[in-house]
């Protein structure tokens, strides 16, 4: 559902506002006097050298804290800013401007700027959520309900994935947070599941040994926790098995694929059928048939 925004009551709320802000700048121009604006630069000097210190005791406790440094750039950003409103406001005072109007100017135009960009506003929430709660990193290959691929930029509205054929997509937070992620590198390892198929023939410890042979031929294959080859279904012309094995995320298809001609290799060698389905056709003679 799209939120609307009233232009002609936007626009007179603006006029009202801007009528507040002639007005205060006429009464209070007035009433400034030497000693206000001495005041008011003694103010300011010492907001700024506050906002120094402040800043300098936030990178330091940023610096001790688990955050990532993207992330802790942006939480400097903001309180920057915050710090930066409030000593305007404050010097604004001094000088005996009334900083209500201003206040109310500032929440017209941010409910008008908000309305506009809901949406960024919104994949700025993702991104906050993400840089928080870390469900991946920088170099992270992730499945996600848009697309997978190498996690290669994390920014407050957008992802950058590298895929697999060399496109670089860019996810919106905001669909990120509220769909699913899936992880394959933060654990560091990945289980294979390779499904093969061997003649009612062969008895499944021969199969199961030849399928161990194989593995045992391939490089990157973890030893623990130790392969598996188990039977999962019998089908119409063969008995399926599934071989299962870990091995480490930088060399996990290598490995997958190794294994698979490994087990072929190896059921040849062992003389092992490995079943495909047959069509069998019959031939009729037409002509015969017809005398008999």
């Amino acid at each position: 559902m799209e939120n609307t925004v009233d232009t002609g009551a936007l626009l007179e709320e603006t006029g009202d506002a801007a009528s507040l802000v002639e007005g205060w700048m006429k009464a209070s121009w007035g009433m400034l006097s030497v000693e206000k604006i001495l005041w008011a630069a003694a103010l300011l000097a010492v907001c700024l050298l506050l906002i120094r210190l402040v800043m300098g005791l936030v990178r330091r406790l940023l610096s001790r804290s688990s955050l990532e440094e993207r992330t802790g750039r942006y939480v400097q950003q903001g309180v920057r800013t915050l710090l930066y409103v409030l000593t305007a406001l404050m010097v604004a005072g001094s000088l005996g401007i009334d900083v209500t109007s201003l206040v109310a100017l500032v929440g017209v135009f941010g409910l008008a700027v908000s309305l506009a960009v809901q949406d960024v506003l919104s994949n700025l929430a993702g991104g906050m959520v993400l840089l928080f709660s870390k469900p991946f990193t920088l170099g992270d290959y992730v499945a996600t309900e848009d697309g997978e691929g190498v996690v290669e930029e994390i920014t407050l509205t957008h992802t950058k994935l590298d895929t697999v054929d060399g496109q670089r997509v860019m996810l919106p937070n905001s669909r990120l947070v509220a769909g699913k992620i899936v992880n394959y590198s933060v654990r560091g390892v990945r289980r294979a599941d390779l499904a093969v198929s061997a003649s009612y023939d062969d008895s499944a410890g021969a199969v199961r040994a030849s399928c161990l042979r194989a593995l045992s031929r391939v490089p990157g294959i973890l030893e623990e926790p130790p392969p598996q080859v188990v039977v999962s279904a019998y089908g119409e012309s063969a008995v399926a098995y599934r071989v299962r094995f870990w091995a480490s995320t930088e060399v996990f298809w290598d490995a997958h694929n190794a294994a698979l001609e490994e087990v072929r290799a190896c059921f040849k060698e062992d003389g092992i059928t490995m079943t495909y389905n047959h069509l069998n056709v019959h031939l009729v003679d037409e002509k015969n048939t017809k005398e008999k």
